[in-house]
């Protein structure tokens, strides 16, 4: 039985969704894709809310899904790559497991190349912005993790076994 919720965290790409998927299966309790919580809430994409808001405007939709879904019964939530950016989410993180996620920038280029709904991703040379971001979040992400697992390597259920073998 989990007490507490996992949130999956890392970069755009990790597989973060479909491993969360399989993972909250495996545990019997429900998933939460923050991305997909938000769009559900507006009625738009994500892409849309970043050229209408910005980027902080997004953030801030993110920090509330984030507040009510650790307000439910223990679940998986699997959260963009940049919830980390902000300390009052890395704070309500803290108060069950994260697992951060990680993968090779070439992976993370492959996984991403055809998806036209990453807005970060929308410029001249994805690869570069990758790597920028990575340098950026890598500190953040390892600073809330309790589990740091590579899925470079990994099927979505291995990844999944690896996840249930670290958790208490």
């Amino acid at each position: 039985m989990l007490d507490r919720h996992v949130f999956l965290v890392g970069p755009m790409g990790v597989g973060k969704s479909t491993i969360g998927r399989v993972l909250a299966s495996e545990l019997n309790v429900p998933f939460y894709d923050t991305d997909r919580v938000i769009e559900s809430r507006t009625g738009a994409d994500i892409p849309w809310i970043f050229d209408m808001e910005g980027e902080e405007g997004f953030r801030l939709r993110e920090t509330g899904v984030l507040q009510d879904l650790v307000a439910e019964p223990p679940c998986v939530i699997a959260t963009g790559g940049g919830i980390v950016t902000k300390p009052a989410n890395c704070e309500l993180m803290s108060q069950g497991l994260v697992c951060y996620l990680t993968a090779s920038v070439e992976q993370l280029v492959e996984r991403t190349s055809r998806d036209k709904k990453r807005p970060l991703l929308q410029v001249d040379n994805p690869r570069e912005k990758i790597i920028e971001i990575l340098a950026a979040r890598d500190e953040l992400y390892r600073g809330v993790a309790d589990v740091r697992l590579n899925t470079d390597r990994f099927s979505p259920k291995a990844a999944v076994a690896e996840i249930l073998a670290q958790l208490p």
